[in-house]
């Protein structure tokens, strides 16, 4: 059992309010019995989605990234909306964002990006059975699509071009795939 390191809520106080997250304070009792303050960042959730070109090719975004004061290549992705499921996410964000709709996606995994702080889940997919779709990204969003091969994408790791967990986590699924067909 794991019980004995559960920290329970005592207050919380609001402090923001956003279009994408909400910021409270919380003040605990930890295990131990003595009090500490947890600032939380609460987030809807997000999708990922891993997608091949007919070519072999893994489809990425380039998109600015205002926190990173950066441009970074990303698998295509975006925000949970309120009650949405996370399956019908990613077919809106695949094809708003890259203009490809799939036939299928399949579950890869999920996981917290950043638990310390926030509750914000990603949940992968894997896209097959890509055909052509329509092209309808945010008022507010500005991407361009690339096709890389494995070794590009190892190389924008290497210089930083790719520099996010869910982007790395797929080229590292790719390179597993592509390890378990060669054996």
């Amino acid at each position: 059992m794991t019980d004995h390191l559960i920290e329970k809520t005592i207050s919380t106080k609001s402090i923001f309010k956003g279009k994408i997250i909400d910021l409270e304070v919380q003040d605990v009792v930890l295990p131990d019995g003595q009090e500490s303050k947890r600032e939380i960042i609460h987030h809807p959730g997000a999708v990922a989605v891993v997608a091949f070109t007919d070519e072999g090719k893994l489809i990425l975004v380039k998109q600015y990234r205002k926190a990173l004061e950066k441009v970074i290549a990303e698998i295509p992705a975006g925000k949970l909306e309120v009650g949405e499921d996370p399956l019908e996410c990613a077919r809106r964000e695949l094809e708003e964002e890259t203009g490809v709709k799939a036939e299928e996606l399949s579950k890869l995994h999920s996981f917290y990006t950043s638990p310390g702080f926030a509750n914000e889940i990603v949940y992968v997919y894997l896209a097959e059975g890509l055909k052509v779709g329509t092209l309808n990204m945010d008022e507010d969003e500005f991407v361009e699509r690339i096709d890389v091969t494995l070794e590009e994408a190892k190389q924008m790791i290497a210089t930083e071009e790719i520099h996010d967990a869910k982007t790395i986590y797929a080229i590292q699924y790719w390179e597993l795939i592509e390890a378990k067909a060669h054996e």
